[in-house]
């Protein structure tokens, strides 16, 4: 992942719970980098010991560390790095889920070497849809989720989002449904 990825998890956990906390999970990380640079690939590895050490020191489930990121990482991230770019993805949270195929296109433009990964939408309805998540990463699925109650938020739009199907029961992709 790039660097962009680990910082935004830095500004989390130094945001909602300071400084000293944020060296507590890269301490217990055994993460090594003092301050990472935005457009330079890392190795996933350095993002999951983040996720696990802000787990055990912040008291949180890895679950709910990817949540919060995700949500984090649209409402903060997304909207102070891309805001043009997120505007562009529509006038409402069914436009931008009905146009998020195309996003990781135009983020490749900017990050040559990213291993994205691919969302489909099916199953759309006036007031739901299917998102289907593919990745060669594992382990993320509450990040995604996150990701798309972020665009809820971005919208001011409540939203249930549900886990129809997972890799961890055997399936090949998760598929979430985001009803508003």
């Amino acid at each position: 992942m790039y660097g962009i990825v680990n910082k935004a998890i830095q500004d989390l956990i130094t945001d909602k719970f300071g400084a000293e906390e944020w060296e507590s999970v890269k301490e217990k990380s055994g993460v090594d980098v003092d301050f990472f640079l935005s457009n330079e690939p890392y190795d996933d590895d350095i993002t999951y010991k983040l996720a696990g050490a802000a787990s055990e020191v912040l008291g949180l489930t890895v679950g709910q560390v990817l949540n919060a990121f995700g949500e984090w990482w649209i409402l903060k991230t997304g909207k102070e790095k891309y805001g043009g770019l997120m505007a562009a993805g529509g006038n409402n949270l069914k436009e931008f889920l009905v146009n998020l195929p195309l996003f990781h296109n135009r983020i490749m433009l900017m990050y040559p070497k990213l291993t994205p990964p691919e969302f489909k939408v099916s199953d759309l309805e006036e007031h739901s849809i299917h998102v289907h998540y593919h990745s060669k990463r594992e382990g993320l699925q509450e990040f995604v989720r996150g990701l798309l109650s972020g665009l809820a938020k971005m919208y001011n739009v409540e939203a249930n989002i549900e886990l129809l199907q997972s890799r961890d029961d055997g399936n090949t992709h998760e598929i979430f449904k985001v009803s508003w």
